[in-house]
C-alpha cells in the first residue's frame, strides 16, 4: 500500500503562515543560471503536456477549450509565486472534473469563476488557519475510494467523444448516461474511432519505449496530422475536433472555429456566458448558491494540492510548508477566475513529469506556464485541428492513471473488512450519487468505526493480589481497577460501567490510569459519573499515576483532593500507601464504634 495518502511533513515556517514559503526558500538558499536551465527545461517539457491536457479538461468540465488554458497559464503562474510547495505545478486536473460539470450545466462558464474565485477564498482562509495538516486525518479508503469513483466517471464521460457517438443531450444520472450511452453505440462514427483507438494506443505504448519526449506530443501530434491527411484523401471521412466543437466571437462580430489567438483578459467571472448564454446577475442569492459548489471545490483541491505536494517531496527529498501551499492555491483559484480559468490545484502527474525532467523551483511552474500562453498566441489556429476523440483518449488514460487499480483490487484483497467497506461505500456514492456525499459518508462512516476500534481497545480491569508496581498485595477492602486506553467518546461508558461492578465490603478503589494516554468530554462525564457512585456508597476513590493531558482536563473539570472521598496520588506506589493508612483508619473507626 503506498504510503503517500498516509502521512504528511509537518509544516515548516514561522508561527503566522505566509505565502510564497517555496520561492522565499529557493532565494534564499540561492538562485543559479544551471537551476534556471533545469527549470526551463522542465517547464517546457509539462508545458507540452499541459496544452492539450488543459483543453480536455475543459471539455470534460463542459467549457470551451480555452478557458482550461487560461486556467494554466494564470492559476499556474500565481500558485508557482505564493505557494509552499517548490516542485507542483498547478492546473486543471481531472478530480475537478465531476464537481464543475454539474456547475457548468447549471449556471454556465460565469458559475464555475464564481464557485472557482470562492473556492479559492476558503482556501486561503484554510491556509491562515493552519489547517494544511488536517488533510492526514482523511483516512486512505475514503481518498482511494473517491479517487476511483471519479476516476470511473471521467472514463464514462469520454465515450461519446471517442467513439464518436451521436447523443442529443446527457443524462446527469450516471446509470442514465450508461444507459444513454449504450442506446448510441449503432451511431459509433468509425474514423473518430481509429483516431481514438490510435491515440489511445501511442499514448500506451510510447513511454515504454523513451520518455524523452513527452507521449502526448507525439501521439496527439500524429493522429492530428493523420486525420487531417486522411480527410484529404479518403472521401467521407472527417472528425470532430475542436475547431468543429467551439467557436468564439472576434472583435469585428464575426464567429469563428477554434479557440481565440488572445492572452487571458481580465474580466468579472459573472459576466461570462451563463448556462442560457447571457451573463449572470451578481447577487447574495447567486453566492449563497455557490456556496456548495466553492466549499466541495475547496476541500478537494486541498487534498489534491496537499497529496500532490507530499509526492513530490517523496521525489526530491523535500518537504513542503502545507499552509502556505493552500494559500497559494486559494490565490491561484481566485485570480484566475478574472482571467477566464477556472478551478485548479497542484496536478500530480504534471509534477512528477516536471521533477524527472530536472525541474526543482516554482521556476519550473512559471516556464509551464509562459509557454501555454505562447502556445495560444502562436498555435491557436492549428490547436483547432485536434480531434476530439484523441483528447478523449488522453482523458482515458489520465482516468486509468488516477484509479490506481492496482491499488484499489490489493485493498479489496487484503483491508480488513471495515475499511473495506469505507471503500466501496465511498467508490459506488462517488459514481452513482455525488462526491460530496462519498466524502461525508466516507468520513462519518470511517470516524464510526475509529469509534469501534477505541472501545475495543479500552478496557478496565480488577487487579487482584500482588501487582508488579507494588511493594505487597493490597489489604481486605481495598482494590485496584487498571484503566487501558483512550476515554474517548465510545469507549469511556465501556470503561467506567466496570467500576459499578464493585460490591462487597470495599472502602478504598484506587483507578490506575497510567494506561490512559488521553481523555475528552465525553470520558470525563463517564469518570465524573463513576466517582460519584462510588462515593455515593461511601467509598472512597483514589486517581494515581495520570498522564499530563487526562490530569489537565481532570483539573479543569474541577475535581480535586476531598478528604475521605477523594484523593490523587503521582504514582501507583503512593497511592498504594495512602489506600493503606485510609483503610486502616476506617476500619479502626469501626471498630470503636463497636
Amino acid at each position: 500500500m503506498k504510503t503517500r495518502y498516509q502521512e504528511l511533513p509537518e509544516a515548516k515556517g514561522p508561527a503566522w503562515p505566509w505565502p510564497a514559503a517555496a520561492l522565499r526558500q529557493v532565494l534564499s538558499e540561492g538562485y543559479s543560471w544551471a537551476k534556471f536551465r533545469a527549470d526551463a527545461m522542465a517547464g517546457v517539457v509539462v508545458g507540452v503536456i499541459a496544452l492539450p491536457l488543459s483543453m480536455a479538461l475543459a471539455i470534460a468540465c463542459g467549457v470551451p477549450p480555452q478557458y482550461g488554458l487560461y486556467t494554466a497559464i494564470v492559476a499556474g503562474v500565481v500558485a508557482a509565486l505564493t505557494g509552499g510547495a517548490k516542485t507542483s505545478i498547478t492546473g486543471p486536473t481531472a478530480a475537478f472534473v465531476v464537481v464543475l460539470l454539474p456547475v457548468v450545466s447549471q449556471y454556465g462558464v460565469a458559475g464555475l469563476g464564481l464557485a472557482s474565485a470562492m473556492a479559492g477564498v476558503i482556501f486561503v482562509a484554510m491556509g491562515l488557519a493552519r489547517m494544511g495538516r488536517l488533510i492526514q486525518f482523511i483516512p486512505y479508503p475514503v481518498t482511494t475510494g473517491f479517487t476511483a469513483g471519479i476516476a470511473v466517471v471521467i472514463a464514462t464521460l469520454q465515450v461519446k467523444d471517442f467513439l464518436g457517438l451521436t447523443v442529443d443531450q446527457m443524462p446527469q444520472e450516471y446509470v442514465q448516461r450508461l444507459v444513454a450511452l449504450w442506446h448510441a453505440l449503432p451511431t459509433t462514427h468509425w474514423p473518430d474511432l481509429l483516431i481514438g483507438a490510435l491515440t489511445l494506443g501511442l499514448l500506451i505504448v510510447w513511454p515504454r519505449m523513451t520518455r524523452k519526449i513527452p507521449a502526448p506530443l507525439v501521439a496527439l501530434t500524429t493522429t492530428t496530422v493523420l486525420a487531417w491527411v486522411l480527410g484529404l484523401w479518403v472521401d467521407g471521412f472527417s472528425v470532430a475536433t475542436i475547431g468543429s466543437r467551439f467557436h468564439y466571437t472576434a472583435s469585428d462580430g464575426s464567429l469563428l472555429p477554434g479557440i481565440p489567438q488572445l492572452p487571458p483578459m481580465l474580466r468579472w467571472p459573472w459576466d461570462l456566458p451563463g448556462a442560457d448564454g447571457r451573463p449572470l446577475h451578481m447577487s447574495l442569492a447567486l453566492v449563497r448558491d455557490m456556496l456548495g459548489p466553492a466549499f466541495t471545490i475547496a476541500m478537494l483541491g486541498a487534498i489534491e494540492s496537499l497529496l500532490c505536494a507530499v509526492v513530490a517531496d517523496g521525489m526530491v527529498g523535500d518537504k513542503h510548508d502545507s499552509d502556505s501551499e493552500l494559500i497559494g492555491q486559494g490565490l491561484g483559484n481566485l485570480v484566475a477566475p478574472f482571467f477566464g480559468g477556472f478551478a485548479a490545484t497542484g496536478a500530480i502527474a504534471r509534477t512528477a513529469a516536471s521533477i524527472r525532467s530536472g525541474g526543482r523551483t516554482p521556476v519550473a511552474a512559471m516556464v509551464h506556464s509562459l509557454f501555454v500562453l505562447a502556445a495560444v498566441l502562436v498555435l491557436a489556429p492549428a490547436l483547432g485541428y485536434l480531434p476530439l476523440s484523441a483528447l478523449a483518449a488522453l482523458l482515458l488514460v489520465v482516468a486509468w492513471n488516477m484509479s490506481e487499480a492496482k491499488h484499489f483490487i490489493r485493498m479489496l484483497r487484503v483491508a480488513p473488512r471495515s475499511d473495506v467497506a469505507v471503500l466501496v461505500a465511498c467508490f459506488g456514492l462517488t459514481v452513482l450519487m455525488d462526491m460530496v456525499i462519498a466524502v461525508a459518508a466516507g468520513v462519518i462512516l470511517a470516524a464510526l468505526l475509529f469509534m469501534q476500534r477505541m472501545a475495543a481497545l479500552s478496557s478496565t480491569k480488577l487487579i487482584k493480589g500482588h501487582h508488579p508496581r507494588m511493594l505487597a498485595p493490597l489489604p481486605e477492602g481495598v482494590v485496584l481497577y487498571e484503566v487501558a486506553g483512550p476515554l474517548f467518546f465510545g469507549a469511556a461508558e465501556k470503561a467506567a460501567g466496570a467500576l459499578s461492578t464493585v460490591t462487597g465490603r470495599v472502602s478504598v478503589v484506587i483507578l490506575d490510569l497510567a494506561g490512559v494516554p488521553a481523555i475528552d468530554a465525553t470520558g470525563m462525564v463517564a469518570l465524573e459519573s463513576a466517582i460519584t457512585k462510588l462515593q455515593a456508597t461511601g467509598v472512597m476513590v483514589v486517581l494515581a499515576d495520570c498522564k499530563p493531558q487526562p490530569m489537565d482536563v481532570i483539573r479543569k473539570a474541577g475535581l480535586h483532593d476531598q478528604p475521605g472521598k477523594l484523593a490523587m496520588c503521582k504514582t501507583l506506589g503512593e497511592a498504594e500507601m495512602l489506600s493503606r493508612l485510609l483503610n486502616h483508619d476506617r476500619e479502626a473507626q469501626a471498630a470503636a464504634a463497636l
